[in-house]
C-alpha cells in the first residue's frame, strides 16, 4: 500500500471539498437560489446549523460525509459488494456504472421512489430543463444509494432528507473530479484489506492535527472537538498482530492447547513454561473483546480474523461465524462519531467478505460513540417520578451525571452502575408515548445507561492504542477532572487509559496496549507503576522506543508495547523483548520476529 500517495489523496480531497461545499452553501443561501425555491425545509435547517456550530464547522462535517462515502462505495464497488458500479465505472467505460446503467433504462427498483426514477430517467433524455442533465441525474442515483445502503450500515450512510444533499460538491464527472481522484487513489490492490480506510481517515485529519499542534505551541489548549484530531493515530499492523496475538491469541491458545491457531500468529510469545494459573473459557462466544478508544478499527478488524479462526477450529457453521462475532465478540468506543463510523464499516466489511448475504442479516457492530448527554434536575426528578423511584439508586443517578463531557473524557468514564445491561432491559419496558417530553427524556436516559453499558468491567481481552495528551495540553475541564479521578496517571491521557483499561478487564482477563514510554521510567509516574508491579502481571512487552511509527518522523513518539494480565502472579517470568536500537519500523519488526524466534 502506497500510504505517500494516499497522504497527498486525502489532504489534496479535503482542501478541495470543503472548497467545492463552501461555494455550494454560497449558491444554496443566496437569495434566489433554487434550492430555496425547490427545498425550503432542507434550506432552514441550513441556516439553522450554521447558526449553531459555525459556517466552517458545517463545511468541515460535509466535506467529510461526502469523502467518507465516496472512499467507503469506491471500497465496496472494487470488492462487487454493490450490485453495479456506484462511483466505479464498469470495464471499457468512463462514467460510474450506476449513471450508464440509467441512460440505458435501467435502474434498480431499490433505488429511490418511482418519482425519483422516473424524474432520473427524463433528465437524460432532455424530457426536464437542466443545464447539465446527466450531472443532475448522477447526484439522483448517488443520493438514492447512498440512502439504499442506509438499511444495512446506518452508521456509515445516514439517511440524506436534509441540508447534506444540497452541499454535494457540482463535478463528479469530469476527468477532474473528486469522484475520479478518488478511484485513482484507491486502487483496487489498496482495496484488498479495509485498513485502507483507517489510513486515509489518519491522513484526511492530519493537516487539522497540524493545525491543533500549532495552536498548542501558543498555549492554546486542546478543545474537545479537537481531541480526535490531536490524538488520532493509526497503528501499524506487525504491532496491532503482536498486541491481539498475546492476549486473545494467547487466550484461546491457553483454553485449547492442541489448537493449531499459534500456526499463522507470527508475533505471539510462547510461555517458558506451561500456564496453570489463566481465565478458563468454553465457547468462543464467551470472549469479549474491548477497545476503548477504537479509532477506525484496526485492532478490531484483525481480532475479528483470529476469531474467526477460532470458531472455524471448534466447528461452527461458516455461514454463522460473522454474525456470531460481531454479536458477541466486539466492541469499540470512540469519541469520535466519523471514527466511530469507520470502525463499524470496517467490521462490516470483514464479515461480508466472509459471508456474501451478511447485509440482510442485520447484525450491526457494537461500536459505541460516546456524546453528551446532561440533565436539569427538575426534569430528571420529574422523570423518576414517572417511571419508579426504586429503579433509580444512587449510583444510577450518579451515573446520569457523568456524562455531561463525554466527548471530553471519552472511555475514562467510570460508571457506578453493576449492571447497566438489566437496568437498559427494564427501561426498555418503559412507554412513555402519551408524553413527549417524558419520551425525550426517556431516550436521555437510555442513551446513557447504553453507553455505560460499554464502559462496565466484563471484558476478558482489552486492547487499545490510546491517546496521548499531556496535561500541558489538555483544556482545564480535562486537566482538573483528570487530577481529581486519576491521581496516579493524571500526567498524560494514555497513563490514564492504561488504569482504565484494567478497570474494564474482567479478572484475570488480559490488557493488551501499546503508549508512550514514560511511564516506565519517570517518577511522575511511580505509584502506577507500583500499581501494576503489585497488583497485576507484566506477560510480555516490546520496548519499541522511538521510530515505531513511519508516519512520524524523528523522536517524537517513543513507545511500548505490552501486555498484562489483571492477576497477581509474582513468580511469573514475562518476556521482555529490546528494540530502542532499530531506526525505522520495518527494523523494529525483523528484531521483534528475530527474537521471537529465538526465545
Amino acid at each position: 500500500m502506497d500510504t505517500a500517495k494516499l497522504r497527498r489523496f486525502a489532504q489534496e480531497a479535503r482542501r478541495s471539498l470543503m472548497e467545492q461545499v463552501s461555494s455550494r452553501m454560497k449558491n444554496v443561501l443566496a437569495p434566489d437560489s433554487a434550492a430555496r425555491r425547490e427545498s425550503p425545509r432542507a434550506v432552514a435547517e441550513l441556516l439553522e446549523a450554521v447558526e449553531s456550530a459555525g459556517e466552517q464547522q458545517v463545511i468541515e462535517r460535509a466535506a467529510y460525509t461526502w469523502f467518507n462515502r465516496f472512499c467507503a462505495l469506491r471500497f465496496m464497488d472494487v470488492n462487487q459488494y454493490t450490485r453495479v458500479g456506484v462511483v466505479s465505472p464498469a470495464e471499457g467505460q468512463s462514467q460510474p456504472e450506476l449513471l450508464a446503467d440509467a441512460k440505458m433504462g435501467h435502474i434498480d427498483s431499490e433505488l429511490g421512489t418511482e418519482r425519483i426514477r422516473q424524474q432520473i430517467r427524463a433528465l437524460p433524455d432532455g424530457q426536464v430543463p437542466s443545464r447539465d442533465p446527466q450531472s443532475e441525474a448522477y447526484r439522483l442515483l448517488l443520493v438514492a444509494a447512498c440512502n439504499h445502503w442506509n438499511k444495512p450500515m446506518p452508521f456509515m450512510f445516514q439517511k440524506i432528507e436534509d441540508y447534506t444533499e444540497l452541499l454535494l460538491p457540482d463535478d463528479l464527472l469530469s476527468d477532474k473530479s473528486i469522484l475520479a481522484r478518488t478511484r485513482e487513489a484507491l486502487t483496487v490492490a489498496d482495496c484488498e484489506d479495509v485498513e485502507v480506510i483507517g489510513w486515509l481517515y489518519q491522513f484526511y485529519i492530519s493537516e487539522k492535527k497540524d493545525e491543533v499542534f500549532e495552536g498548542l505551541k501558543k498555549n492554546r489548549k486542546i478543545t474537545p472537538e479537537n481531541i480526535p484530531a490531536a490524538t488520532q493515530l493509526f497503528t501499524p499492523h506487525w504491532i496491532v498482530q503482536y498486541l491481539v496475538q498475546n492476549s486473545l491469541g494467547r487466550l484461546w491458545l491457553l483454553n485449547r492447547p492442541d489448537s493449531r491457531l499459534a500456526e499463522s500468529m507470527e508475533y505471539y510469545i510462547p510461555p517458558e513454561t506451561p500456564e496453570q494459573d489463566f481465565l478458563e473459557i468454553s465457547r468462543p462466544e464467551e470472549i469479549k473483546v474491548c477497545d476503548p478508544a477504537c479509532g477506525s478499527g484496526h485492532m478490531l478488524s484483525y481480532a475479528f480474523d483470529l476469531l474467526y479462526a477460532m470458531y472455524e477450529e471448534d466447528g461452527y457453521d461458516p455461514v454463522d461465524i460473522p454474525e456470531l462475532i460481531l454479536t458477541n465478540n466486539l466492541y469499540g468506543i470512540e469519541i469520535d462519531e466519523r471514527a466511530g463510523a469507520l470502525a463499524a464499516f470496517a467490521l462490516t466489511m470483514k464479515a461480508r467478505a466472509k459471508h456474501r448475504r451478511f447485509f440482510s442479516r442485520k447484525a450491526d457492530p457494537n461500536i459505541c460513540v460516546l456524546k453528551n448527554v446532561t440533565f436539569e434536575a427538575a426534569e430528571l426528578e420529574r422523570y423518576i417520578a414517572a417511571v419508579g423511584p426504586e429503579l433509580f439508586t444512587p449510583d444510577v443517578r450518579d451515573t446520569l451525571k457523568l456524562f455531561c463531557e463525554a466527548n471530553n473524557f471519552g472511555s475514562l468514564i467510570m460508571p457506578a452502575i453493576e449492571n447497566p445491561q438489566e437496568l437498559a432491559s427494564r427501561l426498555a419496558k418503559v412507554d412513555l408515548r402519551d408524553d413527549m417530553f417524558l419520551q425525550e427524556l426517556h431516550e436521555r436516559v437510555t442513551t446513557v445507561v447504553q453507553m455505560a453499558g460499554y464502559l462496565t468491567p466484563r471484558y476478558q481481552v482489552v486492547v487499545a492504542n490510546p491517546p496521548y495528551l499531556s496535561g500541558r495540553g489538555m483544556n482545564a475541564t480535562l486537566n482538573a477532572w483528570a487530577r481529581k479521578t486519576y491521581p496516579k496517571s493524571k500526567a498524560d491521557l494514555f497513563a490514564m487509559f492504561i488504569e482504565r483499561c484494567l478497570e474494564l478487564a474482567a479478572n484475570r482477563g488480559t490488557i493488551s496496549m501499546i503508549t508512550m514510554q514514560s511511564w516506565m521510567f519517570l517518577s511522575s509516574y511511580e505509584a502506577l507503576r507500583e500499581r501494576i508491579l503489585g497488583e497485576h502481571t507484566i506477560v510480555s512487552m516490546a520496548h519499541l522506543g522511538a521510530r515505531a511509527f513511519d508516519s512520524i518522523g524523528g523522536e517524537v513518539v517513543a513507545t511500548t508495547a505490552f501486555v498484562i494480565d489483571k492477576v497477581h502472579l509474582p513468580d511469573y517470568r514475562g518476556a521482555f523483548i529490546r528494540l530502542v536500537d532499530g531506526n525505522s519500523e520495518a527494523e523494529k519488526r525483523r528484531m521483534l520476529k528475530a527474537a521471537i524466534v529465538h526465545a
